[in-house]
């Protein structure tokens, strides 16, 4: 293989890391940040679900068919 092509593969092969990791890093923020909507969310249903009982409503589960299946 000529010194010219390994050259090129070297750089491809930095280049491709360069990526890998950046791309690591923004899946590591997305994964951090649906963690907490998953949290907020449930935190919202919960909230939600207090205040409909408080007010002498039914609690809503959220795992349950609607009444119209």
């Amino acid at each position: 293989m000529s010194e010219t092509r390994t050259t090129a593969l070297e750089e491809e092969t930095a280049h491709l890391r360069k990526v890998v990791e950046e791309l690591s890093d923004v899946i590591a923020r997305q994964d951090l940040e649906l963690s907490k909507l998953t949290h907020r969310v449930q935190m919202l249903m919960e909230r939600e679900a207090e205040r409909e009982v408080d007010s002498g409503g039914v609690a809503v589960m959220a795992d349950q068919r609607p009444p119209h299946y």
